[in-house]
C-alpha cells in the first residue's frame, strides 16, 4: 500500500516535471520528440499516485513487496531504457561527425590544391 506522503510526493514531482518540461519547450531548449518521454513518465507516475489500486495491482503481479520497491523498480528500468536508447543516439551522432569532419577536410584539401594549380598556372 502506498502511503499519502508518497502519493503526494509523486503528484508534486510529476507535475513539477510537466511544468520543466513545457517551459523548456516554449524556449526551444528541448524538442518535442525528447520532451514527450518525460511528460509521458511524469503522466503514468500520476495514475499511480491518484489510484493507486494499480501500482498495488501491478506490485502483486510482479511478486513485489512493497508498492513502493514497485514504483522504484519501474523508474529504475525506464531511465535505464531511455540511458539506452541515448546511448544509441549518441553514438549514430558521433558517426555523424566523424564523417562529416572528413568530408570537410576532403573538401578543403582539394580546394588548396585548385588554388595552389591556378597560382602556378597565374605565375607560368
Amino acid at each position: 500500500m502506498m502511503t499519502m506522503t508518497l502519493r503526494v510526493a509523486l503528484v508534486l514531482v510529476s507535475l513539477g516535471t510537466c511544468t520543466l518540461i513545457i517551459r523548456k519547450i516554449r524556449q526551444a531548449k528541448m524538442q518535442i520528440e525528447n520532451a514527450i518521454f518525460w511528460i509521458l513518465l511524469s503522466l503514468v507516475l500520476v495514475v499511480y499516485s491518484l489510484f493507486p489500486q494499480a501500482a498495488d495491482f501491478c506490485s502483486r503481479v510482479l511478486g513485489i513487496y512493497a508498492t513502493s520497491n514497485f514504483l522504484f523498480l519501474f523508474a529504475i528500468f525506464v531511465l535505464i531504457v531511455k540511458v539506452f536508447y541515448m546511448s544509441i543516439h549518441i553514438s549514430q551522432l558521433e558517426s555523424k561527425i566523424t564523417e562529416l569532419v572528413q568530408k570537410m577536410a576532403l573538401e578543403e584539401k582539394q580546394r588548396e590544391e585548385r588554388d595552389f594549380e591556378n597560382h602556378d598556372e597565374k605565375t607560368r
